[in-house]
């Protein structure tokens, strides 16, 4: 599907808005139990650690594990059910979701704890990929980036209320009990999709496979797929090693850090909605904006690590403007790459999560050299600065090309 390229194409004409309304919700629903499994064990290491008789790195490796099983997930299975419907691919994806939680809730060890986090995480980029293009679909053109982003606000809920939620239950009655109520809101979305969700033919203008994956290495989706890498690896390594910085650099106690945890899940989600409402406006000016701003608020929350209600603020504002860029990246990636707007789509979710891994190598890297806790902050501004810059490059040649087209219709676009 083209998001704003050409006139009526999209898998499906737009429905009754609150039919529509229906649908995201459901899609919403199922990004939360996705973005609840791949963060809230963060929060319940020690427990997972002491009952499956490892130690807390080993436990943290679980973390890994599923951020790095989200990219073969998205590049294998997201060509094969893409040429399924929309709804019965998500229908298979959060099924295999579900049955990964169901193996981490039972595990009776680590290795079978290991290969749950495996088996869901495989979910994960293919139903964000699937589900942007779908969800894109339900609306007319100029609200499709804001369709977008209600899809993910269920991902930015999960860190506002299920990571924090889902920590206080995993301490009062134990981490399994976290992963069987995920479990549940796994069937819950499930049942959400089957029954809100509109049955819809798969897209039109598909190209074969070995195309599709040709048009990852387009110069507009690429430059796209690497920024949003750099964006999240910057902001996600500074996150990662946040908890640290709040108590040793800002002096904040123990019981406080999960509060300012929640003004960062905030910001998250006041930045998904206003980064899509940008987003429907102008996709590339949003995303530049936002990568100006991103970069500044990290280095200002390095430097005032010693002011508490700075250091909230700044906090919070980073989770704003960086998540601002979420629904402006993923319209841009479906944009630029016709004929694979879904593979395209999945492939920018595994460069989320890939960025993810190398922002957290780096910032930590940084910290065991002995640069100290604010550290990060400035791994963080870097690899932000490098996306800043090849999106200026992108979308300057986008506006060029856009000219060109203009002024000769024939011409093919970059």
């Amino acid at each position: 599907m083209s998001i704003d390229t050409k006139p009526d194409v999209g898998i499906i004409s737009p429905v009754r808005n609150s039919r529509a309304k229906l649908a995201l919700l459901a899609l919403s629903i199922g990004g939360f139990g996705i973005g609840l499994t791949e963060f809230v064990i963060a929060g319940l290491l020690t427990e997972v650690a002491t009952d499956l008789s490892v130690t807390i790195p080993a436990a943290g490796h679980l973390v890994g594990a599923y951020a790095l099983a989200v990219v073969p997930g998205a590049l294998i299975l997201t060509p094969f059910l893409m040429r399924r419907p929309p709804k019965v691919a998500l229908v298979a994806l959060l099924a295999l979701f579900v049955i990964g939680n169901i193996l981490s809730a039972w595990s009776p060890s680590y290795e079978v704890m290991f290969a749950g986090r495996i088996v869901a995480a495989l979910a994960h980029g293919g139903y964000f990929g699937i589900g942007a293009v779908l969800a894109g679909s339900l609306v007319p053109k100029s609200r499709q980036a804001s369709a977008i982003s209600i899809m993910f606000a269920g991902l930015t809920i999960a860190n506002v209320l299920g990571v924090p939620l889902g920590s206080f239950i995993g301490q009062q009655l134990g981490w399994r009990a976290v992963f069987w109520i995920i479990s549940v809101i796994g069937v819950l979305a499930l049942i959400g999709l089957m029954a809100l969700v509109p049955r819809t033919d798969p897209e039109q203008d598909q190209l074969p496979v070995r195309q599709q994956f040709a048009t990852l290495a387009k110069p507009q989706v690429l430059s796209s797929l690497i920024t949003t890498a750099l964006i999240f690896g910057g902001m996600f390594g500074v996150f990662t090693y946040i908890e640290p910085l709040l108590r040793n650099e800002t002096g904040f106690s123990a019981g406080a850090i999960p509060w300012l945890l929640v003004l960062f899940g905030g910001g998250l989600f006041l930045g998904n909605v206003i980064g899509g409402r940008a987003a429907d406006r102008n996709p590339d000016k949003a995303v530049v904006v936002l990568s100006i701003l991103l970069p500044i608020v990290i280095l200002a929350l390095g430097m005032a690590a010693g002011i508490p209600w700075a250091t909230a603020v700044l906090l919070t504002l980073m989770g704003a403007v960086g998540f601002a860029t979420v629904p402006g990246l993923q319209a841009r990636v479906m944009r630029h790459a016709q004929g694979a707007a879904t593979l395209a789509s999945a492939t920018n979710i595994a460069a989320f999560n890939l960025g993810n891994t190398i922002g957290v190598s780096l910032a930590g890297a940084a910290i065991g050299a002995g640069w100290g806790f604010r550290s990060p902050t400035v791994v963080g501004a870097g690899l932000t600065v490098i996306g800043l810059i090849i999106m200026c490059l992108a979308a300057t040649r986008s506006v060029r090309a856009a000219r060109a087209k203009k002024a000769h219709p024939s011409s093919l676009s970059s």
